[in-house]
């Protein structure tokens, strides 16, 4: 990519994160973010539709961390799934700033949403088996969203805590498998 193409990519993007620390998605117009990234309309334009898709990209971006934090070296199979879990659970701890000011309000289940589908791709690619299994199927779903819903629901717990308790909740789902 062209260095002043990067540099207003993200020039864009630093101005929609500070944006979004200030108001909802729906009320930030380019209009602003181009006065705050030092750019003109035409410029914004070039790179993306509108405020939504800069949102899409920067929301695919944030996935795509979290994806990567995770260790693929990890044996994720569905004899020990807490260890999934965990390692999921930690993903989302560490990205939790930049989740709860992206993924906020209306946004809050497209996180979940785009982490299930990249994640069961990357296992079924490992373990093809699965990807026909109803019951893994179901119990992937539950482990990311529930490690989702548990982090952000509960702010004030501790990690370890979240941790310890969807290990157990992982652990006493494992006869279903």
């Amino acid at each position: 990519m062209d260095k002043r193409v990067e540099k207003t990519k993200y020039a864009i993007k630093n101005a929609f994160m500070e944006l979004r620390r200030k108001k909802s998605l729906e009320k930030i117009t380019v209009k602003e973010l181009c006065e705050l990234a030092y750019i003109n309309k035409s410029t914004f334009y070039s790179h993306y539709e509108d405020i939504y898709a800069l949102s899409d990209a920067v929301e695919y971006e944030i996935v795509l961390e979290i994806i990567s934090s995770i260790p693929k070296d990890l044996d994720y199979n569905f004899s020990n799934p807490e260890v999934f879990t965990r390692e999921v659970t930690l993903a989302f701890a560490r990205y939790m700033p930049q989740i709860k000011l992206i993924f906020s309000g209306k946004s809050q289940t497209h996180l979940a949403i785009h982490l299930e589908a990249i994640i069961k791709k990357m296992i079924f690619a490992k373990y093809p088996e699965g990807e026909n299994n109803t019951e893994m199927n179901i119990l992937l779903s539950y482990c990311i969203h529930g490690a989702y819903n548990a982090s952000l629901s509960n702010p004030n717990a501790d990690q370890k805590t979240i941790i310890q308790v969807l290990e157990k909740v992982t652990k006493a789902l494992q006869p279903l498998y």
